[in-house]
């Protein structure tokens, strides 16, 4: 089969939910590194109109939208397959990818994450800390929904593991440990027993943000 490439940057959550499904298939690529910035530039630009990341590059085909990579790789790397076969999991499989897109990443992690995690460790500013308690109560609604449809099942669409876990899951690791942890999954234990369960499954620790930057380095 074709060569896969993944154009991301180290440490972002939709760049390292595509190298968590190339981990949990198996199946080779290799990652290119993008800098910040240079998204928005040629010759990222014209793999991706809209200058976001990720990209997959697979031989001469190229797709971005991190959804539509995941149900790809899905498609043509069939085992084991991420996608429920029951119409009312992969329903819910899909509900959860678009809260992660609409509610979760939007006003949410693009805040508390940027001001408590990225300004940091990457710029060496102090957090906005008005930014992140105003956007605390959206955070609150969208941890209490995600752990409402998880319920008592070990992965968020049922039984076993989907789409929607390896998509949601490095957004969730970035709140572990951070002061807001507590306040938004102290109440739910099956929250915090899910990403406890993801953080042990090899893809999650084979794409870790110094794992993935060593493969940037190596790049």
């Amino acid at each position: 089969m074709r060569d896969f490439v993944v154009h991301s940057f180290p440490g972002s959550p939709f760049g390292r939910a595509v190298l968590m499904v190339m981990e949990e298939k198996g199946f080779p690529y290799r990652f290119a590194p993008v800098t910040p910035g240079a998204h928005r530039q040629a010759p990222h630009i014209v793999k991706h109109p809209f200058g976001r990341i990720p990209v997959l590059d697979h031989g001469d085909f190229t797709l971005y939208e991190t959804q539509a990579i995941l149900r790809y790789l899905d498609r043509i790397l069939p085992e084991p397959p991420l996608t429920p076969a029951e119409p009312k999991a992969a329903a819910r499989m899909d509900q959860l990818m678009n809260i992660n897109d609409w509610y979760f990443f939007q006003g949410v992690v693009n805040t508390i994450v940027i001001e408590r995690v990225v300004k940091p460790a990457l710029h060496g500013l102090t957090a906005d800390e008005a930014a992140i308690a105003a956007a605390m109560p959206r955070a609150v609604t969208v941890f209490n929904e995600i752990a409402r449809l998880l319920g008592d099942q070990p992965y968020l669409a049922g039984q076993t593991l989907s789409l929607a876990d390896l998509m949601l899951a490095p957004q969730v690791d970035f709140f572990v440990g951070i002061p807001e942890w507590e306040r938004l999954a102290g109440p739910h234990d099956n929250l915090r027993n899910w990403i406890a369960r993801m953080s042990e499954r090899p893809s999650m620790q084979a794409t870790t943000w110094p794992r993935v930057n060593a493969m940037a380095q190596a790049a």
